[in-house]
């Protein structure tokens, strides 16, 4: 019997799809010989062969359509899992600046996510590295935050464990990011891709995390009649502690 609510699954399927989404734009881009394959010699050959970036993998099409969509479907899933993060601390953390910070970091993350997508590297360079650093930047600070509330709300007393992982899959994306500048003004390209790829891993294994949480509470949207004032977009939702249905 499923005695967990159906909403824990959320995060780690959307991690699994996400990773195998731009796993997919890698390979595409592999078989079409736009970038030399991750663990290779890294060897330009008549001037056709790029590092195995992510930006340079889901820059040329086919595989740009496919990166478009994975970038599209993981910022909207991603802000969703966002939001449903921040209702459910909505009335437990006692600082609800920090709640609702970490919302606003990761949701400009997510439109950063989508101008990466839509805007390829070597035809919009500025708009795409635009986008880049809002999705690593404050795809990282929306890390270390709700590391952070996760030791402070302590939900279900799991804080503990929950924030030691995440603390150290914050501090692995850092170092991920250190190493990737540090490697590609180095000159040292495939090290470089290397670390960008395993950055991005670790960005989807932190939010596929949230399944811990989310396996205590159901998320429902209730539609009434109001006549009055109209609510506030978070009041529409309902956030109930999950029971489990009676034998």
């Amino acid at each position: 019997m499923w005695s967990c609510s159906i909403w824990a699954l959320l995060p780690p399927v959307y991690t699994v799809l996400s990773a195998a989404g731009l796993w997919a734009v890698y390979f595409v881009a592999v078989i079409h010989k736009t970038i030399a394959p991750l663990g290779s010699p890294y060897k330009r050959r008549n001037g056709s062969l790029y590092p195995p970036y992510i930006s340079i993998a889901g820059n040329s099409p086919p595989a740009s359509c496919i990166f478009s969509e994975v970038m599209n479907l993981a910022a909207f899933v991603g802000f969703i899992i966002a939001f449903l993060r921040y209702l459910q601390l909505k009335h437990t953390m006692v600082n609800q600046w920090l709640n609702a910070g970490s919302l606003l970091a990761f949701s400009f993350g997510c439109l950063g996510m989508t101008l990466v997508g839509n805007f390829q590297l070597f035809t919009e360079e500025m708009i795409h590295n635009f986008g880049t650093l809002l999705t690593f930047g404050l795809g990282t600070l929306f890390c270390w935050l709700q590391s952070y509330i996760t030791l402070r709300a302590n939900l279900k007393n799991e804080g503990k464990k929950a924030g030691i992982l995440r603390f150290l899959l914050s501090g692995s994306i850092s170092l991920c990011i250190i190493l990737y500048f540090s490697l590609m003004s180095q000159g040292f390209h495939m090290q470089a891709a290397q670390c960008q790829w395993a950055l991005v891993m670790f960005f989807l294994i932190f939010l596929s995390t949230f399944g811990i949480e989310f396996r205590h509470n159901r998320f429902d949207i209730v539609c009434t009649e109001h006549s009055g004032r109209p609510e506030s977009l978070s009041d529409t939702f309902e956030v109930s502690r999950y029971q489990p249905d009676p034998l």
